[in-house]
This record gives C-alpha cells, structure tokens and sequence, in this order.
C-alpha cells in the first residue's frame, strides 16, 4: 500500500496545485470541491504504474495521471446531475453544493485543465479524445438505448467504465515511451479491468450501504438502469458485515495473452477498492477480483 500511496501523492500534488492555479477563485473552489474531496485515485495509479511497467519513470506520468483523474471527475460530475445524487465522497456533489448551472461549468472546467496537461503529446489527446467519445456513447446508451442482453450492457460497460481505464494505461504506457503494439496491449488488458470494475460497482450499489459507499445506494434500481447482476443481487440477502472497501468479486476474468515478448511477469495494483493481479501462467492472462 505504501508503495502505491506514495504514487498517488503525487497525483494529489499535481491536482491541488492545478486547482489552486485555477481562475476565478470561485471556480477553483469548485473544482477543488469535486476533486479534493477524496476518491480512490485508480485510474490515475494506473497511469503511473503503466508507465513504470514499460521502463519509463513515474514522473514522467505525472501530467498524464493528473489528467485522467480530472477528465473522471468532469464525468462524475454530470453523472450526479443524471442520478439527481446529492452525495458524492461523503460530501455534496458538485450541483446539491452549487446548483446546477455551476456543477456544469465546473465539468467544463475540469476538462479544460486535462486537456492543457495532454496538450504537449498528440498521441496523448487522441488516447482521451477517443475515450471520450466511447464514454458519451456510454452514457447514452444508459439513458436511451436501454441494454436488454448480457452482450449490450458487457458493451456499455467497456464504453461508460472501460475507456478510461484503457486511457489511463495506453497514457501510462506512452509516457514510458512505449511502442504502439506495447500501448495498444496495455489499453485491451485495462479495458477489460474496467468492465470488471463497473461489474463490482453494480454489486456494491446493491449490497452496501450509503455509508460505506460516500454516495446513495441503490441508485440502479431506483433509476431503472441497467445492471448485468441487478436481478440477481435483488433475490440474494443484502450483505452488511463487510465494509464496502475491502470487497472482491469472487469472479475471474480469462484473458488472452495480449501482452508482447518479454511478456511483463507481474503487475499488481492494490487500492482500497481495487486488486488487480496479472501473472503470466503460460496459457494467458488473467486477472483475479
């Protein structure tokens, strides 16, 4: 844990003085207020542990991971104003704080100071131009198209959680220095890690309490979304007894061996939410929640 806590500290470093560089001090107030209030800083871990894992030097992912986590902060934001979900960490989400005009502007402007972290590195703004892209289709597809299928929602899945889990590690990997076939691997392993997650998410929204989460529970089923276990979950007992920050999915995704020789022999991320342990075992890859 503490060596992926030093890692984050960096991040938060990089994302105060962000904020704190803000103008006007009212909008900086309220990006601090989305972004500063906690949250598990996943996505950027994976940046940053990406990077490490082709070579490169985690300073060099700084910007990038900094980035990532105020583009998932920006998403956060209108994803409150959809849910009508007045709590976000424990604390008021952007729009019960500041009313909705504002919660807007402030999405706005997390995004406006990503893009000026990517800005220096073309590849970098595809990576999250094309992530974005996925992640509105996601969100659309939720609120219109309605998945009805296992195949639909494992699809709105990889796009409203798995783009920017394979963002955070193709921009890790391209801040390494990595080649194409390298970023590419590392995107399709991390894609699929963010579909698991959004899975584990599902299943949190319907076992733990608001208490344990820092948001409202229940949200899926009070908004009619969709949700791969959602009708499952609601015939089994409600799970109280372990904390919400120490569950894992007893579920185990085969993957295929993506990864190009010499096949990377372990990479383990540890967050209070997330175990992702990758062990090359000679017939693939695969990871374990």
């Amino acid at each position: 844990m503490e060596y992926l806590e030093r890692r984050v500290g960096l991040v938060n470093d990089r994302l105060a003085a962000t904020i704190e560089a803000a103008d006007p001090d009212a909008l900086s107030d309220q990006l601090g207020h989305v972004v500063l209030a906690g949250g598990k800083r996943v996505r950027p871990a994976v940046t940053i542990l990406s990077c490490e894992a082709v070579g490169g030097d985690r300073e060099q992912a700084i910007d990038f991971a900094a980035g990532i986590e105020l583009v998932h902060n920006a998403s956060l934001v209108i994803d409150d104003i959809i849910d009508r979900s007045d709590t976000r960490r424990g604390t008021p989400s952007a729009w019960a704080e500041y009313g909705y005009g504002s919660a807007i502007i402030a999405s706005d402007g997390l995004l406006g100071e990503a893009f000026a972290l990517f800005a220096d590195n073309d590849h970098a703004m595809k990576i999250v131009a094309e992530s974005m892209v996925e992640l509105g289709e996601g969100e659309s597809t939720e609120l219109a198209a309605r998945p009805t299928t296992e195949a639909e929602y494992m699809t709105l899945a990889r796009r409203k959680t798995g783009a920017l889990f394979r963002a955070s590690a193709e921009l890790g990997a391209v801040a390494g220095g990595a080649d194409t076939e390298t970023v590419d691997a590392f995107g399709e392993y991390a894609e699929r890690v963010g579909v698991a997650f959004q899975i584990r998410d599902d299943v949190l929204d319907a076992t733990a309490s608001s208490a344990d989460l820092g948001k409202p529970a229940g949200q899926d089923e009070t908004m009619d979304r969709p949700s791969l276990i959602r009708s499952r979950i609601s015939r089994q007992p409600r799970v109280t007894s372990v904390p919400a920050s120490s569950r894992i999915l007893p579920w185990r995704l085969s993957m295929p061996s993506i990864f190009p020789r010499p096949t990377l022999r372990r990479i383990s991320v540890i967050s209070p939410s997330l175990l992702l342990s990758v062990s090359d075992s000679g017939g693939g890859m695969e990871t374990l929640f």
